[in-house]
């Protein structure tokens, strides 16, 4: 059951984004364009994911469990560092020079896009490099 609910979350996730057109890089381009042809829709679309997530959040913030059994996995760091504000730039960049980040990047593999699979390949690299460098956490003990 779990593995159908993520499908599905997956799959209303991803035609979302067609229908959004974050899978269309020149529109995530033109979003970013601040001092040329504009285009704010796609400001339309983050406030609406923003809304749903916050209320989502609202929803089950006093939750212990979700709906499927597992533990909820809430995020309680609420601190802004210097690893957050970097990556958040490292980031930016790349989803202003490429026009895709990670959601519709897979979306665009998946349809067997050139674009995306570079851009996926340049992400795993990526997540290597920074794994490679991040000191590691000792294990913890399962209870």
């Amino acid at each position: 059951m779990k593995n159908f609910s993520a499908f599905v979350a997956g799959l209303i996730f991803g035609i979302g984004l067609i229908i959004a057109g974050m899978a269309n890089p020149a529109k995530v381009l033109a979003f970013l364009d601040l001092a040329g042809k504009w285009d704010p829709s796609l400001a339309l679309v983050m406030a609406g994911g923003i809304a749903l997530s916050a209320s989502g959040f609202f929803f089950v913030r006093h939750r212990q469990t979700a709906l499927l059994g597992g533990a909820m996995q809430i995020p309680t760091t609420r601190t802004i560092d210097k690893r957050l504000v970097i990556g958040s730039a490292i980031f930016g960049v790349g989803w202003g020079i490429a026009g895709i980040c990670p959601g519709p990047a897979l979306l665009l593999l998946g349809i067997g896009s050139a674009k995306g699979a570079t851009f996926v390949a340049a992400m795993l690299i990526g997540m290597g490099v920074f794994s490679a460098l991040q000191p590691r956490e000792p294990a913890k003990a399962s209870v």
